[in-house]
């Protein structure tokens, strides 16, 4: 984090990102003086209500972040900065966004929590757009003209008052990956599935180290007396309450125990209850030490690619060990009528064997059960997601891959992804295709 002080005193001058965040009310002016360098200028969890109307002085900004502000509006200046291409105003009070503040080469645009009913028409004029962050707003609709942005990728729109998904937005050629929950849209979760949940008292379980912290909570490895069994070693996640990027927690928290048991879904042991300050929790399957992140998420060059490292090498079996157990917990969770909506390596667990967990079910969205033209089309759009994840994984098979199964797998990765939605398999066919190899 720099400083106001290092900037007035001409310390950073050269620099490529800016971090500031001292309680500002009025955008510095000595931030032009970086003009000739700077490149990524974040702003957030300061007191901004506005932006120069000459922000596209800053002739190289190619992201802005702007979150946790006080803007009631997207600054119509953003739109006259021609290299911007990702801009993020998330948590600020936005009802206004107009189509003069969206720069011609936008990539990536995060509006998560604000206030916004209606989006301008222009949204759909950005042909470079790839990923959209709306969860948390009032949209009533969606701007038709979203149907031209055939580049788009990642969407959000959870939590919003969205009573139908268009049916443009099914047939978009390189839709991957979708949320939707929390609207009057989607179908309700199971509720038996929830009833039927155990409910651990809170004075049974003792927290120990914390073993992690995402958008939507925090994991704690903890120490679980069921009444008349031994002590058992867990673990809890206590959810948060505010909206995420994908949206609510407590919706997640439904399709972790709606998604029921499977060999490659962390087991949930029930619901946690009693809290001392009422939060809502998950007792969980504790995971061996063995296991590790597929893939790091995306980064602001890769915008919706995972990032591997170098070495970062799988035998063709450990490789289709993988590639099977995420079809076939795909496959499970459609036939429960949950996708998931952020199917990528970085939410997938492994061992070396290449057994290997899904988990982060904070984009999952629910669908019908029955058979019909939109459940197969959001189904389908999972499906490329697998698609790219097989590709991923058929770029680092160092050996045991002979050169029939390399080209019957290069062929299945292009049918899942292939831009007619619902000529690409389900994962019912996929999965057969994998046990043939």
């Amino acid at each position: 984090m720099h400083t106001l002080a290092q900037l007035r005193a001409g310390e950073l001058s050269g620099i490529t990102r800016l971090d500031l965040v001292e309680g500002l009310t009025e955008f510095p002016q000595e931030i032009f003086d970086l003009a000739d360098t700077l490149e990524v200028l974040n702003l957030s969890g300061n007191k901004l209500s506005s932006l120069p109307d000459d922000l596209h002085r800053l002739s190289r900004l190619r992201v802005l972040f702007c979150s946790d502000n006080r803007f009631t509006e997207l600054p119509e200046c953003l739109g006259h900065c021609q290299a911007l291409s990702m801009i993020g105003f998330k948590a600020n009070g936005i009802v206004r966004v107009s189509g003069t503040a969206l720069p011609p080469q936008l990539r990536w645009l995060i509006l998560t929590d604000n206030l916004i009913e209606t989006l301008p028409a222009e949204l759909g004029e950005r042909p470079l757009l790839q990923k959209l962050m709306l969860a948390g707003n009032r949209l009533r609709a969606l701007p038709p003209s979203l149907s031209q942005c055939h580049r788009l990728e990642l969407i959000r729109i959870a939590a919003n008052q969205l009573t139908e998904l268009p049916q443009w937005l099914l047939t978009l050629p390189s839709l991957t990956w979708l949320a939707y929950a929390g609207n009057p849209l989607e179908t309700e979760a199971d509720a038996a599935a929830l009833e039927a949940t155990p409910l651990i008292d809170w004075s049974s379980l003792r927290l120990e180290q914390r073993l992690g912290e995402g958008a939507s909570g925090v994991i704690s490895r903890a120490s679980w007396q069921p009444v008349g069994q031994p002590e058992r070693s867990v673990a809890v996640k206590l959810y948060k309450g505010e909206m995420t990027s994908d949206g609510s927690p407590l919706h997640e928290m439904n399709a972790c125990i709606t998604a029921g048991l499977h060999p490659n879904l962390i087991r949930v042991e029930g619901r946690i209850g009693n809290h001392p300050e009422g939060q809502q929790g998950l007792v969980m399957q504790l995971i061996d030490p063995s296991y590790r992140n597929l893939a790091a998420l995306p980064s602001l060059a890769s915008c919706s690619r995972d990032i591997y490292t170098d070495d970062c090498r799988f035998s063709a079996d450990v490789a289709l060990r993988i590639a099977k157990g995420i079809a076939s917990v795909a496959e499970h969770l459609h036939e429960q009528g949950i996708t998931h909506g952020d199917l990528y390596g970085h939410n997938i667990l492994l061992n070396d064997q290449g057994d290997c967990l899904l988990g982060d079910f904070g984009a999952a969205s629910f669908h019908a059960t029955t058979d019909n033209l939109e459940t197969r089309a959001l189904q389908r759009i999972e499906v490329r997601a697998f698609g790219i994840l097989l590709g991923e994984l058929l770029a680092r098979i160092d050996s045991g891959l002979s050169a029939d199964r390399r080209v019957r797998l290069e062929a299945l990765e292009q049918r899942c992804c292939q831009p007619d939605v619902l000529a690409r398999p389900g994962f019912s066919e996929v999965v057969q295709q994998l046990e043939a190899l």
